[in-house]
């Protein structure tokens, strides 16, 4: 089964899509894809059957937001509490997993035809290792593909990924890379498995479940939250039309909201970059009410500083990750 399906919506389904794209679209939506167990439940089936067929949905979903324009996707393919599963489903999970991303690679033209750039988000090394060194293989073929975004969310959960962003904040600082006083919202976001991703517009969780199961918990403060009822291996696109129906009834209020929040920070950051220069000023020797051109060139050069230390630290740690990947998929070149 191919990641990316070829294929054209109905005519029906093209005629509400083009009437749906007059509204304000979601440049990202994340998926929470519950109710593959009780699926295979339903037609008495084993579990991993289920997972099959809730594969098959994620191509066809994708197939859809391609056809609606939506350039980004990511999915909750296997938390890390998965692991507290039976053994077996575990992995049989495992198996389908090698299946699929064996698939990816095998599928280079077709990703490439459409510029899927596919990312992994997880705590890679929790997997086994012919797994990683898969994924690195996907990952490092697909890095420089920009029409569309695929991250695939495995081995994850939010609360992980930001204790593993405050881990490599804390690693910046050790290597005297970063001051603990550059650290902010703004640079534990780009820290983040996520952080080459805007937040995403929609979250959608089906199976009727009303919980985010510590997935995208930052990223998705200000995102539209869809809980639907249907399981989702029966997945429609009658069901992301109404979705991305209820993101643009909410629109302006959830812009409203980010903007906002985006202004709060900017606010918050100016007046701890204002208490730095008094400090400086005292250093010094000089008063509060020196005159306002030194204070302007002393908050001038405090911001150049602190942004000439952060971008030398997203390097350096985008060079380490990157640094990961190369060394897995060299292992069983």
């Amino acid at each position: 089964m191919s990641w990316i399906r070829e294929g054209e919506l109905s005519l029906f389904e093209k005629f509400c899509a083009s009437v749906i794209k007059a509204g304000p679209m979601p440049r990202h939506i994340a998926f929470i894809m519950d109710g593959n167990r009780r699926y295979a439940q339903k037609l008495k089936v084993k579990k991993l059957e289920g997972h099959s067929q809730g594969f098959a949905k994620l191509a066809q979903t994708l197939q859809w937001c391609l056809s609606l324009g939506i350039r980004e996707v990511t999915v909750y393919a296997f938390s890390i509490e998965n692991f507290k599963r039976s053994q077996e489903e575990v992995e049989g999970l495992m198996e389908l997993a090698r299946q699929k991303f064996t698939r990816l690679l095998e599928e280079q033209e077709n990703l490439e035809k459409h510029g899927v750039c596919v990312r992994v988000l997880g705590d890679l090394p929790l997997l086994p290792q012919d797994i990683q060194e898969q994924i690195a293989k996907v990952v490092l073929a697909t890095k420089h593909y920009n029409t569309c975004f695929l991250n695939i969310a495995f081995a994850y959960t939010s609360r992980q990924e930001m204790s593993n962003a405050v881990k490599e904040l804390a690693w910046g600082v050790e290597e005297g890379l970063l001051q603990p006083s550059d650290v902010s919202e703004s640079l534990i976001d780009k820290c983040l498995y996520s952080c080459k991703s805007p937040h995403p517009d929609i979250l959608i969780r089906t199976s009727g479940e009303v919980r985010l199961s510590d997935f995208m918990l930052w990223q998705t403060s200000y995102s539209c939250l869809v809980f639907q009822p249907v399981l989702w291996p029966e997945y429609s696109f009658w069901n992301l039309w109404e979705a991305i129906l209820r993101f643009q009834m909410n629109y302006n209020a959830l812009q409203k909201a980010r903007d906002l929040y985006m202004e709060e920070r900017r606010w918050q950051q100016m007046e701890k970059d204002k208490v730095s220069v008094l400090e400086k000023l005292k250093e010094e020797g000089s008063t509060a009410c020196a005159d306002t051109q030194r204070r302007r060139a002393l908050l001038q050069e405090l911001r150049a500083q602190r942004e000439e230390r952060i971008q030398g630290f997203l390097e350096a740690l985008e060079n380490k990750r990157m640094d990961f990947l190369e060394k897995l998929s060299t292992v069983s070149a």
